[in-house]
């Protein structure tokens, strides 16, 4: 559908606090940027920030509710001889390609170093990290459970969708630790859904 002037407005700040949020991170520490400098950099209001985020660790975080988005489009369009495993490595693909092309950080290569550090070395933003992972583990193994009735059960879904997200999670933390290029890092991601699929595909 197309966006609506008011939904634009709402999208394009939300987009210029994490912008802005990550520059000041970058610039003068994470623990020492608060939200009231955030929304002063940005010409809005600190209340505006609260509009869009419970908490100055949240900015960091704007896209997860894009990539469920992104998620519910995948399973919305399955066919019916799509497996389990079709179906999560779709997402898997659909969801890096919103990371490389609309996430704020999608052209920014020095904004994504940033977001990087953040979540490896600020423990607050690494709790929050996992706190929101394990939220989007959950709602996606309950969209793959009311979308295959019959076929997963609770214990099935959870266990399929912990499966890749860790598998992803593992392969992101090696492109980290070797410096790859943009290319190889969704190489490598990509590679190593295909081998958790391997066997998601018994399902």
């Amino acid at each position: 559908m197309e966006e609506t002037r008011r939904e634009r407005k709402k999208r394009q700040t939300k987009e210029l606090l994490v912008a802005t949020a990550l520059r000041l991170f970058a610039e003068q520490g994470y623990e020492e940027t608060t939200v009231a400098q955030i929304a002063s950099v940005a010409d809005v209001a600190t209340k505006t920030f609260f509009n869009y985020f419970p908490s100055k660790e949240d900015v960091l975080f704007a896209e997860i509710d894009g990539y469920m988005d992104v998620v519910a489009d995948v399973v919305a369009a399955r066919q019916p001889s799509d497996t389990v495993a079709d179906v999560l490595l779709r997402t898997c693909e659909q969801v890096i390609v919103h990371y490389l092309t609309a996430s704020p950080t999608a052209d920014d290569d020095e904004l994504a170093e940033v977001y990087e550090r953040l979540v490896v070395t600020v423990p607050a933003v690494r709790a929050k990290a996992l706190h929101r992972m394990f939220d989007m583990q959950r709602t996606i193994a309950h969209t793959l459970l009311e979308a295959f009735p019959g076929r997963l059960d609770p214990v099935s879904a959870a266990a399929a969708t912990g499966a890749l997200v860790g598998a992803v999670q593992g392969a992101g933390m090696a492109v980290r630790e070797q410096g790859l290029s943009k290319e190889g890092a969704t190489e490598a991601v990509a590679r190593s859904a295909e081998i958790v699929m391997r066997g998601l595909r018994a399902l």
